[in-house]
């Protein structure tokens, strides 16, 4: 089965690339996997300091993963999987999609302010012809109608 490999996070483009990789998932009988990377700043604290963080984070992505999964498997039929990966975003990306075989597409929000469509799609972007599986990169103000009318 072919995977849509979508990056949960705090941004607002986020939305579109989830509603994305659902919509094109359901029509093509395809997965959604989403992938949370905890940045390795967060755990610069001693021990326990850092255990207890790395446990909260967890918490916090698990609970965001699983709004989108049920607006997923109510509203498109598709159950999405989670994977939660600690480091430097693009690097767990990169080491993701060598990691599952079955991700056939990654797909991207850009973002709408005036410093550019974000840091992932700037850092992917210069690399995406040595990678492996195209990059689909979702546009933040793109409507939801919109949305569903072009997958």
């Amino acid at each position: 089965m072919r995977k849509f490999l979508v990056v949960l996070d705090d941004s607002r483009e986020c939305l579109n690339a989830m509603r994305f990789a659902a919509l094109r998932a359901a029509k093509t009988q395809g997965g959604v996997e989403i992938l949370a990377v905890i940045p390795p700043e967060e755990f610069t604290y001693w021990g326990g300091v850092a255990d207890i963080m790395r446990a909260e984070a967890q918490e916090r992505i698990e609970a965001h993963f699983e709004v989108f999964a049920k607006w997923m498997r109510t509203g498109h039929k598709v159950d999405p999987e989670l994977v939660i990966r600690e480091g430097e975003p693009v690097a767990e990306i990169l080491a993701q999609i060598r990691a599952d075989p079955e991700i056939g597409v990654l797909v991207l929000g850009a973002g709408t302010d005036k410093s550019g469509p974000g840091t992932l799609v700037s850092q992917l972007s210069k690399t995406s012809g040595t990678l492996p599986i195209p990059i689909t990169i979702v546009p933040g103000e793109m409507s939801k109608e919109r949305l569903e009318s072009i997958t």
